[in-house]
């Protein structure tokens, strides 16, 4: 079930660079550390997602923040200004995620949340207005 949401998700957002000959999603997510319970079945979901979207080739970047804020707002800084993706995903837990918003914001790249909090997309403002979510709310 959670493989069919990431790739709608994906999906969804990468209907926008259909022009583009590759896509490049960044993931940064806590494959390490306290939250690795979580992380590491992420990490072996994005394993699994398709290679080819639409017929064009889709290349994910997988980094780990090891559950530490710092390590993902650098991580997600590396992913949208040195590797060029066009989506963000991460990160595993909500302190990560409310971190990751600024760096989404300033670049104009849409980030896709794996964490609970509501507070990651409310209230809505012009930054979360490049953030979604994939779980419920906590």
């Amino acid at each position: 079930m959670k493989l069919k949401l990431y790739a709608a998700a994906a999906l969804a957002l990468l209907a926008g660079v259909a022009a583009a000959q590759d896509i490049k999603v960044g993931v940064t997510l806590s494959a390490t550390g306290p939250a690795a319970s979580l992380g590491i079945p992420e990490r072996n979901t994005f394993a699994l997602l398709p290679r080819t979207i639409a017929g064009h080739k889709v290349d994910y970047i997988v980094l780990d923040d090891g559950s530490d804020t710092t390590t993902a707002v650098k991580n997600t800084r590396k992913l949208i200004t040195e590797d060029k993706v066009d989506v963000v995903v991460g990160s595993t837990v909500t302190p990560n995620s409310l971190a990751m918003i600024d760096v989404a914001a300033e670049t104009e790249t849409p980030m896709i949340s794996m964490a609970a909090s509501s507070r990651i997309v409310e209230p809505m403002d012009a930054k979360r207005r490049w953030v979604f979510k994939t779980p419920q709310n906590d």
